[in-house]
């Protein structure tokens, strides 16, 4: 099956901001999804977790739709608050 991926304004905002490796890493990542480190977060409605070395990509999946919506993108430390 192949997701159409949207990226949020602020999440896209954080992965334009890293150096140009990192940044393919993480996009890399972003359009291997559902596949990866990915771990349903707790409490929170419908969302994952995609860890990408340091930083953590926070998303939802909609099957129905098939979309996933990247919602936020951070450091590790950062991006839960």
């Amino acid at each position: 099956m192949n997701y159409d991926i949207t990226i949020d304004k602020t999440a896209l905002k954080f992965i334009n901001k890293q150096p140009s490796n990192e940044k393919k890493r993480i996009l890399s990542a972003i359009y291997r999804l559902p596949e990866g480190d990915v771990i349903k977060m707790s409490g929170k409605y419908n969302l994952n977790r995609l860890r990408v070395g340091s930083y953590r990509i926070i998303f939802s999946v909609e099957d129905e739709k098939l979309l996933i919506r990247i919602v936020d993108a951070g450091n590790r430390g950062d991006v839960y608050k």
